[in-house]
């Protein structure tokens, strides 16, 4: 519990006014690291400390764990259990909403919340009753377009009429089956207050004081459902220079909404900040500046002027990756760091693959946020399941990944059975199969030799009879393709024997069928598996790699990865995330990869939004830079490989508006002794060797 009585000396003075102000509209902005989440806490805390009933406090954020936090820090600030204050996501009180008052709607009060698979399922239903063929309705966009419809962000135009019957039967399903989507979580609780003025009020009643955090993320509706809520002791708290969600409905522009709609606003701007250097802030007004429709504001430090911006330019993404490694392999000796102090930022995680790969190369452990690991996607898992089956055929969990992918008529009750069988011969799958595949050629000899099955045989155990000749013929074809690779088990060529595999299986056929709609979808993903087997190249020619064989390459990608590496120094991972990912969070040392044109500010976005998408990529850029605590990294490559060719990048604009002397373009290491060599080389001995893992 924390003495509230002396608050002058325990926040600045901004944040003690933001905090003491507790009647009338207020509007916070509060910049990066400027202690938001401080305030909007000691000020709740405040409020019950003067009296304000716990009940009538509603705090409105946008994910659980935010709201889980404050929760907690509430509750320690004020030593008090708090079971009637409300702190929740807009959807969350939705919910919350809808339990008491849907019956008004016509649904019943144990409605189920649809997420966006059974949303899917719904569209699909509902398309085949208006005899739509699967070929003409491409359920993703119109599951955009029903979400866009009904928050407002589109309306029916001559161009998207045709979809309208489909929309109303949608519409129609959900009640059929007492169900809303997760749009109805904010557009239904906004009906019920617009056709229920008395509800509306009991909820006004209630909740005389409200305040909203991270308030440039909310949308259209869920501005207009706190509009409804609020009398005038409201407050929230934002940034419109963190303004990077308009892509799913966020608008930065109800900040200028909020000052039309309530009375007398007071504003209060929080600018100094307790995270960066004075060095990172500069360079972070210095780009953010460039923005015309934005509140003027000025991030300033008490933390010193610290170190220089580093600018690197590699010559391609390899180089890029290597550049990061030895950087972060530098700071963690010269400045005792540990992993988890390092944030390596990209723009898409299409980025990933060459950092990743260069971090499993050098034994150094690191987690992903906010995309797919390259490692993990489903056509890399795919093909790397064949590999593992080839190299040990006895992996049940990769065998079940891939004996019927591509499809080869395999179903869940062959499967089932072959589990029986396993089960009964203590045995692996692929022992399994093959005592299947045996039995019948047993049988035929036996039978032309005049024998028996002796009881004891290990095929007495089952009746091959349960299983068609054609799924016996599909399983001898999966058996044919593993034992048919087996070449890669030693030799040379190991690239060219997974890409003729990857032929051989018609991997792209089973793609392009994954993805009928999209047949750029298929590309893309097989443009992976294409970066897959170019990486392989690199390792078996790479003269540092050793023998390069199958065993020795699944050992790298294993032994290495994120999840199965020991931290016996508590060392930590380095983050790896998307500039989206990490908004709300801080590290000591931020890299950001990819600052080239076509990246940050990405090539889609500027050709579909123009003058605004670059202002929000601009955002996203700003983002990116106040991640950083102590020390700022930037990366932007000469070359880069785009699908199967390497193009020229140019270095994005926004390093071009970082105030030039805050800068030092990054100069390769120099040279040291030898006595010093030999002292470095110990201490990452002691710091990065590998872990031995059981088995191999």
């Amino acid at each position: 519990m924390t003495d509230l009585s002396d608050l002058k000396n325990e926040l600045n003075p901004e944040q003690y006014e933001a905090v003491m102000t507790i009647n009338g509209a207020i509007l916070i902005i509060a910049g990066a690291g400027s202690g938001k989440t401080r305030v909007i806490t000691f000020r709740i805390a405040h409020m019950l400390d003067a009296g304000v009933p716990q009940s009538a406090i509603l705090a409105l954020t946008f994910t659980n764990k935010a709201a889980r936090e404050m929760a907690e820090r509430i509750k320690e600030l004020t030593g008090k259990k708090l079971p009637l204050l409300t702190v929740s996501t807009f959807h969350a009180f939705g919910v919350r909403i809808l339990r008491q008052e849907i019956g008004l709607l016509g649904y019943r009060e144990n409605f189920s919340i649809y997420d966006e698979t059974d949303r899917n399922s719904l569209i699909k239903e509902t398309g085949r009753e208006l005899r739509y063929s699967p070929e003409a309705l491409d359920v993703y966009q119109v599951g955009i377009l029903i979400s866009d419809i009904k928050t407002g962000r589109k309306h029916w135009t001559s161009e998207n009429e045709m979809y309208k019957e489909l929309y109303e039967g949608y519409q129609e399903g959900l009640k059929l089956y007492n169900a809303v989507d997760f749009d109805d979580l904010i557009t239904l609780p906004i009906k019920i207050f617009r056709e229920f003025p008395e509800v509306l009020e009991k909820y006004k009643d209630r909740y005389k004081y409200i305040m909203v955090d991270e308030f440039q993320d909310t949308s259209h509706q869920q501005y207009e459902f706190m509009r409804l809520l609020a009398e005038n002791n409201i407050a929230v708290v934002g940034d419109d220079d963190q303004s990077i969600y308009s892509w799913r409905g966020a608008d930065y522009q109800n900040i200028i909404n909020f000052e039309k709609d309530f009375k007398n606003v007071k504003e209060i701007r929080l600018e100094q900040n307790y995270r960066s250097t004075g060095t990172i802030l500069a360079a972070a007004n210095g780009v953010i500046k460039h923005n015309t429709n934005r509140k003027d504001k000025e991030l300033w430090s008490g933390n010193g002027d610290g170190k220089p911006i580093e600018i690197y330019m590699p010559d391609n993404e390899t180089a890029e990756a290597a550049f990061i490694v030895e950087s972060i392999q530098g700071i963690c000796i010269s400045e005792k760091r540990k992993y988890d102090d390092f944030c390596v930022l990209m723009r898409a995680n299409t980025q990933s693959r060459a950092i990743e790969e260069a971090f499993l190369a050098e034994n150094i452990p690191y987690t992903m946020s906010g995309g797919t690991s390259f490692f993990q996607r489903k056509e890399i898992k795919d093909i790397i399941s064949y590999l593992r089956v080839i190299s040990n055929h006895d992996d049940d969990v990769n065998l079940l990944r891939i004996i019927n992918t591509p499809r080869r008529g395999i179903g869940r009750a062959t499967i089932e059975k072959l589990n029986e069988i396993a089960k009964n011969l203590s045995c692996s799958l692929w022992e399994a199969i093959n005592a299947l595949l045996d039995v019948g050629d047993n049988e035929a000899d036996l039978f032309m030799s005049g024998g028996t099955i002796s009881s004891e045989s290990k095929y007495s155990d089952f009746d091959d009879e349960d299983f068609s000749e054609g799924t016996k013929q599909n399983l001898k074809a999966f058996v044919d393709i593993i034992e048919g690779n087996k070449s890669m088990l030693g030799g040379h060529g190991l690239s060219k024997k997974v890409r003729a595999m990857v032929d051989s299986i018609h991997y792209m056929d089973y793609l392009i069928g994954e993805n009928p709609k999209s047949e750029k979808a298929a590309r893309f993903k097989m443009l992976n598996i294409e970066s897959l087997i170019g990486s392989i190249e690199r390792w078996e020619n790479n003269p540092d790699s050793g023998d390069a064989t199958l065993y020795n390459y699944l050992n790298r990608i294993t032994l290495l990865s994120r999840d199965d590496m020991d931290d016996d120094e508590n060392l930590g991972k380095v983050n790896l995330m998307t500039i989206h990912a990490s908004k709300g969070l801080e590290f000591p040392v931020v890299f950001i990869a990819g600052t080239e044109e076509g990246l940050i500010p990405h090539g889609r976005a500027v050709d579909e939004g123009g003058d605004a998408a670059v202002e929000e990529e601009r955002r996203l850029f700003y983002v990116a830079i106040t991640r950083a605590r102590d020390k700022l990294l930037i990366s932007a490559c000469r070359s880069r490989r785009r699908q199967n060719s390497t193009v020229e990048s140019q270095p994005s604009r926004f390093l071009d508006e970082i105030p030039p002397h805050l800068v030092q373009y990054h100069e390769p290491q120099k040279e040291v002794d030898a006595e010093t060599a030999i002292d470095i080389l110990q201490q990452m001995k002691k710091r990065f060797t590998a872990p031995k893992v059981p088995g191999f």
